[in-house]
C-alpha cells in the first residue's frame, strides 16, 4: 500500500491536521499513536479509529481489508498506508525531518520495517502494561476535537 488520491471532506475542528487511522483493539498501536501525539507538540495529527464511520469516510472506496490491514494518514487528497505513512508522519513532527527523510529514502525497509512490526504487535503489546494502556488512552482522548 502506498498513496492513493481520495475525495476528503474535514470533520469540524480538523483543518491543518492530518488524521491518523489506527486500531482500536490493538494496545501497541494506541500506545505508539500516544507517542506520536505527544511528540506533535503543534497539534497537527489527530486520531481517528478504524472502523468508524469518519475513518470508512476518510478512506472512500478502499476496501474494508485494506483498511483494516494497516494504519493510515490522511492528509487532503491523499491518504498514506503503511510504511508510506512514517516520511510525511514525521514530516509533521518538530525534529522528524531526518527520520521523514530516512524513510523516504528507503521506502521497501520503511515499508518491511512496518509490516514486521504489525505482523507481531500482539506480541510487542503484551508487555505493555494496563497503567501505559489507560495513559494511552487518555492521550488519544484529549487529542479529538470535540472529544471524538
Amino acid at each position: 500500500m502506498t498513496q492513493v488520491p481520495v475525495r476528503l471532506g474535514q470533520a469540524p475542528g480538523s483543518a491543518g491536521r492530518a488524521a491518523v487511522l489506527f486500531d482500536p483493539d490493538c494496545g501497541f498501536c494506541r500506545v505508539t499513536l500516544a507517542l506520536l501525539l505527544r511528540w506533535d507538540t503543534r497539534g497537527t495529527l489527530r486520531p481517528v479509529a478504524l472502523g468508524t464511520e469518519e475513518a470508512r469516510a476518510l478512506l472512500g472506496d478502499m476496501p474494508e481489508d485494506e483498511q483494516m490491514a494497516s494504519w493510515h494518514l490522511v492528509e487532503p487528497g491523499t491518504v498514506h498506508s503503511a510504511g508510506a505513512a512514517f516520511p510525511p508522519v514525521f514530516d509533521r513532527l518538530p525534529g522528524g525531518g531526518l527520520l521523514a527523510r530516512a524513510t523516504e529514502r528507503f521506502p521497501r525497509a520503511s515499508d518491511r520495517v512496518y509490516r514486521w512490526v504489525a505482523d507481531h504487535r500482539t506480541l510487542l503489546g503484551g508487555p505493555i502494561p494496563d497503567q501505559a494502556r489507560r495513559w494511552a488512552d487518555r492521550v488519544i482522548s484529549g487529542s479529538r476535537p470535540h472529544g471524538r
